[in-house]
């Protein structure tokens, strides 16, 4: 078995959470994201991130709007909705819930 391949797993699967936890403060170009999310340690790449900024946003947790760039094409800023804000809460109750869990687990019995 391929360690990588689980770790990229396990970082896969808290992406949505992170995502929506950058975007709790505020709104954010996807640039600012990926920045936010390297700055933690989790690497992510444009093309994982697009297609999971879509799906949120088809989703209605997330919403965006365009602004005019001086250096370039228009940006893509996006926010959370208040459904999106509610789905955070609920997602944040079971990450600790979850944390606590996988803490019980690994505690050393000695």
């Amino acid at each position: 078995m391929n360690i990588e391949n689980t770790k990229a797993q396990m970082r896969k699967g808290v992406l949505e959470y992170c995502i929506l936890t950058v975007l709790r403060d505020g709104e954010a170009y996807t640039s600012d994201l990926l920045q936010a999310l390297k700055e933690a340690k989790m690497i992510v790449v444009e093309g994982t991130i697009y297609p999971l900024l879509t799906r949120l946003k088809n989703s209605g947790l997330l919403q965006y709007r365009w602004e005019e760039s001086t250096s370039g094409p228009p940006r893509k800023y996006y926010q959370l909705t208040s459904s999106g804000e509610e789905f955070l809460n609920e997602l944040n109750e079971t990450w600790l819930e979850l944390n606590q869990a996988v803490k019980t687990l690994t505690k050393s019995k000695k």
